[in-house]
């Protein structure tokens, strides 16, 4: 076979001919300047988008994202305040049997 034939001769053509097309794409200043122009619009469109959602009062996905992260935040600090609670109910109930048992002797002396 020659370096022409066969598929790797078939991909390193067609490989080279796509090479040759993007350049020709981006050297063409009609292509380029509408290229610009679709992106420019679609960044103009996002940004209306962002505008109408804050316009209605509505969560964009990122304040929704945000929310989450600080209910995360709350749910583990609740947690913590939890366990904190358990402990202290735990001493004040030994506490009060050691007051209990102190007093028992007291009474009996």
């Amino acid at each position: 076979m020659t370096d022409g034939e066969g598929p790797e001769g078939l991909r390193a053509r067609s490989e080279e001919a796509l090479g040759e097309l993007a350049q020709a794409l981006v050297d063409n200043p009609v292509f380029s300047g509408a290229l610009a122009r679709a992106l420019g619009a679609g960044e103009r469109a996002a940004s209306a988008q962002r505008q109408a959602i804050g316009a209605l009062n509505l969560a964009a996905s990122s304040d929704v994202d945000r929310l989450e992260q600080r209910l995360r935040s709350l749910s583990s600090r609740l947690e913590a305040i939890e366990d904190s609670l358990d402990e202290l109910s735990a001493d004040f109930a030994s506490l009060r049997r050691q007051a209990r048992g102190d007093q028992g002797k007291d009474a009996g002396a």
